[in-house]
């Protein structure tokens, strides 16, 4: 086949190919667990065409609703590592809903812990037990990827842990 024939054929099948519709992607969230049983994923894969949800960090409100983060004075005033996760989850929990997430809808989680000064050193047994009464629950059986870090300190002298988080749900 002569050249200039053979480009037309081959620029018609390049435009035919490129007119064909595409298939719409499969929004699709895969999390995956070595064991059923672990605290955390091993990881979470987040295909093309699923809704995101980026969660700032979330530090732990005071133990009394009627006082303000200025009238915190001491690290009671917000709670131990356990109680501050718990707070913290909880205002994620509550962000999650506002925007037609669920807990389980988290995929992933990255957790700021700074040393508790009545233990001298970070509080992780009391994080995972605030992490524990949102994850592997009755009313949310999955868990999500999630790291830990120890920090010198957060936002305040008194907050023993932050939280932040993504969120994946098919459209």
């Amino acid at each position: 086949m002569p050249a200039k024939p053979l480009m037309k054929a081959l620029l018609g099948a390049a435009l035919g190919v490129a007119l064909v519709p595409a298939a719409p992607a499969m929004a699709q969230v895969v999390k995956y667990e070595s064991s059923p049983t672990a605290r955390i994923l091993d990881g979470a894969e987040v295909k093309a065409g699923t809704d995101l949800f980026f969660l700032s960090g979330q530090l732990a409100s005071p133990i009394d609703p009627k006082k303000s983060f200025a009238d915190v004075k001491s690290v009671e005033d917000l709670g131990d590592t356990k109680t501050q996760t718990i707070s913290a989850l909880a205002k994620i929990k509550t962000l999650l809903e506002s925007k037609g997430y669920t807990m389980a809808d988290l995929v992933k989680l990255t957790l700021f812990i700074a040393p508790d000064p009545k233990l001298g050193k970070l509080d992780f047994a009391g994080a995972n037990e605030g992490f524990l009464q949102f994850f592997r629950t009755k009313d949310n059986p999955t868990t999500v990827a999630r790291s830990a870090f120890q920090v010198a300190a957060l936002a305040g002298p008194y907050f023993l842990i932050e939280v932040e988080g993504i969120a994946a749900k098919k459209k």
